[in-house]
């Protein structure tokens, strides 16, 4: 690998005796990982579905080493049971510590792998905020957290400045992963080595600044901050916490810590965990519930047959005729906000129409109509082909080794495949 003699100098100079094995570890292959969706199934119980689990990564339960080099393209993967993540990047959401019931932000969020262990921690109760300023990011953010089939979160695209204004004070824990350099993508990216610059990192050191100033405001007293990159540029990492600490007097750090690839089987990563000690914790307005006697007749019916136990939550309608089901406790937010909590379906007026990320959230033990497919018949499933059914005419879900992978509409012995067009595997 061909590094920036800028970039050289300056780890030379920052781990000095470990400089040379560093420079021999950058020359190794990139380190692959997955963690295990506990929302929908156990790590015991995956192995059996997703044969690719080697070593338990030591700093995140429920994340493991893998030698599958095509997660996405597994059934595990479409019916969000595993989240492919980097190892090293598994390390800085459990320092939250995060509880059921609590509220809980992921600033810069995209493509949703933190989310994803930020979720798991919560278990459904609570509220989870994940934010992405670049639009398209969000999109796929949103993609993810509607396969991995998490319930109790908004995915909303703002600046941290306006997300600010809106929640003061209101989250009790907030990851903020924020934008860097990416020295820790190198091994994986060839384009990330081509991008470095010392002007990049000036830029991302003020970037993160930023966003740090906007987070200690939507922080409550009493609640805890991590601060992670994927870089190991000194000026992104403990000196960013430096120069926040000087800023914010009722801040105080706990602790911090800096992964690098010649020291564990990973490729970097840098955290650091905050608290903020002074500090009343605000409430905000709820999210609007938008009621529609008829689209809410016309879901309530649907669901009295397609659902052994309906999930709970507050039935809203959007203009256009989409519905979402509402956590509890979801708050309004007044930025541009692609989901929050599950999308239920659409109503033309006359009809309920199941979405996708219904069935994606839903559990076998809730669902009455399930279609079990076979290993054969749910690859047939995610290429969109159409499959024979036995199941009573209407509305089910599909689904491999008890998980649902999405919907199908049974038709005289037919099983019509309503897999997103946009999700099918070529």
């Amino acid at each position: 690998m061909r590094l920036p003699q800028e970039y050289l100098e300056r780890m030379q100079k920052r781990l000095g005796e470990g400089f040379p094995a560093f420079l021999r570890a950058m020359e190794d292959a990139p380190v692959r990982g997955v963690r295990v969706n506990t929302l929908k199934i156990a790590p015991a119980a995956l192995s059996a579905l997703f044969p690719h689990l080697s070593a338990p990564v030591p700093w995140a339960a429920d994340g493991f080493y893998t030698d599958a080099e095509k997660v996405g393209s597994t059934i595990a993967h479409h019916a969000g049971l595993i989240y492919a993540q980097e190892p090293s990047a598994m390390c800085a959401a459990p320092l939250l510590g995060v509880r059921p019931g609590e509220r809980v932000l992921d600033l810069c969020a995209a493509p949703g792998g933190k989310t994803a262990q930020l979720a798991a921690a919560l278990r459904g109760e609570g509220v989870l905020v994940s934010n992405e300023f670049v639009y398209d990011r969000a999109r796929v953010l949103s993609q993810n957290a509607e396969r991995l089939g998490i319930r109790n979160c908004a995915v909303v695209s703002a600046d941290p400045a306006s997300l600010a204004a809106c929640l003061p004070a209101y989250f009790d824990k907030i990851l903020v992963d924020a934008p860097c350099s990416g020295e820790g993508m190198f091994r994986k990216d060839g384009d990330a080595v081509g991008e470095w610059s010392a002007e990049n990192v000036a830029r991302c050191i003020a970037r993160q600044r930023d966003i740090l100033d906007a987070a200690a405001q939507m922080l409550c007293g009493g609640g805890r901050l991590v601060y992670s990159t994927c870089t190991f540029e000194y000026g992104e990492n403990e000196g960013q916490i430096a120069d926040f600490l000087a800023r914010h007097a009722e801040f105080s750090l706990v602790k911090q810590e800096l992964l690098l690839p010649h020291e564990v089987r990973g490729e970097g990563h840098f955290a650091a965990v905050l608290e903020k000690r002074t500090g009343a914790r605000e409430d905000a307005r709820p999210h609007p519930v938008r009621r529609v006697p008829a689209a809410e007749r016309a879901y309530a019916e649907f669901a009295a047959s397609f659902f052994a136990a309906p999930p709970e939550g507050s039935v809203t309608a959007l203009e256009g005729g989409r519905m979402f089901l509402l956590p509890a406790g979801m708050p309004a937010l007044p930025v541009r906000t692609l989901r929050a909590g599950v999308e239920l379906g659409t109503f033309d007026g006359k009809r309920f129409t199941p979405a996708h990320a219904l069935a994606m959230a839903a559990k076998r033990e809730e669902l009455a109509r399930f279609v079990p497919l076979s290993v054969e018949e749910a690859e047939r499933y995610l290429r969109g082909e159409t499959l024979p059914c036995e199941a009573e005419n209407g509305w089910c879900a599909v689904g491999y080794g008890g998980c649902p992978l999405g919907l199908g509409k049974a038709v005289n012995g037919i099983l019509k495949n309503h897999y997103p067009k946009g999700l099918r595997k070529v």
